[in-house]
């Protein structure tokens, strides 16, 4: 057993049902989990399959289709996004899941954030503090938006850093974002990436590839060094896809693999992870 607890996001693209993923992660040797909030969906069957594999439902990723409307003045805009936000954080509350992950901004075209968007998170941030829930704002494309977030939110011990790995190497450009956030980092989204494909710098979302560690280009070294220069012995949580971007076939080989099979490579390359961070055999 590893001194780091290992967890992975519950996803689609695995082809079991939600309650078949977790039972399938403590089989094979994961200890955690998270999951991302769709609407409709009653997340105490999650928080009671957990509770009966006797698995940690570390956090809720929050939706980000209207992240964007969340910048605008016209609340016709705005108004459903900070709801649908905080219908997540009432399912949070309603399984007694304490961190919530969400993303900032979506869309590659825009790079101005609005004091108004500051303020339409405010009202996020402000219920989850009455919740007693921690938000994570994860780095993805429009680090301006971040930024400002991280910023308005300093003093607020409640706000801190989702860090996705594969992310930083494609929406980031490979900028450190540790050295940004890692002072308030609340946990991680690791996945490996293979940086920018298009050889002028444009970036798409076609980029973010969520591979298997150690199938990109990631220094996992350094990656292990990073996280404990800044303290991180929380969860080590995996966000992994099985599913090629369109037009690409990075991923083709994992939809070979039995759901069984894939999730077990998953763990062998997670422990590998652990393993760099001294988090040897208790």
């Amino acid at each position: 057993m590893f001194k780091m607890k290992l967890g992975l996001g519950i996803n689609t693209q695995f082809g079991l049902s939600d309650t078949d993923q977790i039972a399938l992660f403590k089989r094979t040797g994961f200890e955690a989990f998270f999951w991302d909030w769709e609407e409709g969906k009653d997340p105490l069957l999650l928080k009671r399959a957990a509770d009966r594999e006797g698995m940690i439902f570390q956090s809720i990723h929050a939706p980000f289709g209207r992240a964007a409307d969340m910048w605008e003045k016209d609340r016709a805009r705005y108004g459903p996004a900070v709801e649908e936000l905080l219908r997540c954080l009432a399912s949070c509350a309603a399984v007694g899941v304490d961190l919530m992950v969400l993303h900032a901004f979506i869309g590659f075209e825009r790079h101005a954030p609005t004091p108004e968007g500051v303020l339409h998170y405010k009202t996020v941030a402000d219920r989850a503090k009455e919740l007693n829930i921690r938000l994570a704002f994860e780095n993805t494309e429009g680090e301006e938006y971040l930024s400002a977030l991280m910023q308005a939110f300093s003093d607020f011990d409640h706000v801190g850093f989702c860090w996705d790995s594969g992310h930083e190497l494609c929406y980031n450009r490979g900028r450190d974002m540790l050295s940004l956030y890692g002072g308030r980092l609340f946990c991680t989204h690791l996945n490996d990436n293979l940086g920018i494909r298009d050889f002028s710098g444009e970036i798409t979302y076609l980029d973010d590839l969520h591979l298997l560690p150690f199938d990109g280009i990631a220094d996992w070294g350094a990656v292990a060094r990073r996280l404990k220069e800044h303290g991180f012995s929380d969860i080590l949580m995996f966000e992994l896809n099985t599913e090629s971007k369109p037009g690409r076939h990075e991923n083709d080989l994992y939809r070979k693999m039995s759901s069984e099979e894939y999730i077990a490579e998953a763990y062998k390359r997670a422990c590998r992870v652990a393993s760099r961070m001294g988090a040897g055999s208790a």
